[in-house]
């Protein structure tokens, strides 16, 4: 392969390590993590890990194939943007406000309860910090603004979505109570983590009385390493709150589990879905475009969502920008317009609850079991 093919995607300085050293897509970087170790199960085969819908494993190769036949997109020099104003310490009952801070990292905070997903505050997502994929703006939120965490949800083991240097930082500022996939607990226990807990697919944990967060199937893989993959199980989650369930996708392709959601906890209060990371398109399995995500948000009946996993680091071959205007295109052709926003980094709202009818009360209840 010629040095000016590799130079049409990825920076000249960092692309063939970049590819095969850091990029999570491909196969992450060269240290592997712990494995889950168990009894085989319907998504465990006592070594690895299976979707539930159909997204096989791509090969370097394959990857680098299709990634030739598409340009790749644009993205801008660092940006020193503003950061929002700091959220509020909690929320009362009944109340949700979503802010998003940047990448897969929002804050969702519900009857009381503060609850951080997927947390980077790191320059790059990478094992070390000169190489790798780099940030283009500041996060939205000041670390130092953060209100008080209670949870930290994380989705699976890749570096831009579990960054062990901000999740040390979580533990000495907030001493918060993190909830893992089956196979992640044994890396943050070796870290010093003192409230670890893991989750199995439709798993559930009580954080409060009104509170609940329950894990639930993404489609997607784990890695930390070459010689790791699957061997750690990759989730979503659904938070119950008093006025309806919210939910946060993590990293996923489209896929059948979005129903089974929706059968599960009834329509969803909130739900904050990713969008970007999508091209080349081999990667639709694994990582829904703005397509996908406006799809899940039909079958989640969501009264509103969010959009995430975006404009923050280049890691795969959509623009910066990309990704949210095709969001706002799509949304501007329905009939009716979704409520599905596509939040400035900072930006927070609150959401209204969903009306109380029986299957918003069917949902609750649901989350609760």
């Amino acid at each position: 392969m010629s040095q000016a093919s590799l130079a049409r995607w990825f920076p000249a300085s960092t692309a063939l390590w970049g590819l095969l050293a850091c990029a999570p897509l491909v196969g992450g970087c060269l240290f592997a993590g712990p494995s889950h170790r168990g009894p085989p199960m319907a998504h465990f085969d006592g070594e690895k890990f299976q979707n539930i819908g159909d997204a096989p494993m791509l090969s370097a190769s394959e990857l680098i194939g299709a990634a030739l036949k598409e340009p790749r997109g644009a993205w801008r020099e660092y940006e020193d943007l503003a950061p929002g104003r700091p959220p509020p310490e909690r929320v009362g009952p009944g109340k949700l406000k979503v802010t998003l801070i940047n990448h897969a990292t929002v804050l969702i905070q519900a009857d009381g309860v503060n609850v951080l997903t997927d947390p980077i505050y790191s320059e790059r997502p990478s094992p070390v910090p000169w190489v790798g994929p780099k940030r283009v703006h500041p996060p939205g939120i000041r670390f130092e603004d953060l209100p008080p965490i209670d949870v930290v949800v994380v989705s699976h083991n890749h570096y831009d979505h579990m960054d062990l240097p901000t999740l040390r930082r979580l533990e000495a500022a907030h001493h918060p109570r993190f909830i893992v996939g089956l196979g992640n607990k044994a890396l943050l226990d070796d870290e010093g983590f003192r409230h670890v807990e893991e989750l199995d697919w439709w798993q559930a944990t009580r954080v409060t009385p009104e509170v609940s967060v329950t894990a639930v199937p993404a489609q997607h893989r784990s890695n930390r390493g070459l010689t790791d993959q699957a061997e750690t199980l990759w989730a979503g989650y659904v938070v119950s709150t008093t006025g309806g369930p919210a939910f946060f996708a993590g990293d996923t392709g489209f896929g059948p589990h979005f129903a089974m959601m929706a059968a599960r906890f009834g329509p969803m209060r909130l739900s904050v879905l990713p969008i970007g990371a999508y091209r080349p398109r081999v990667l639709h399995t694994v990582h829904m475009g703005p397509r996908e995500a406006l799809d899940a948000h039909k079958v989640l009946s969501s009264s509103t969502s969010v959009a995430m996993h975006h404009n923050t680091f280049p890691m795969a071959f959509d623009g910066q920008d990309e990704a949210k205007f095709l969001l706002l295109r799509l949304l501007a052709r329905e009939e009716v317009r979704p409520r599905f926003w596509a939040l400035g980094f900072g930006e927070g709202r609150f959401v209204e609850p969903l009306p109380a009818t029986p299957a918003a009360v069917a949902s609750v209840c649901a989350a609760e079991r």
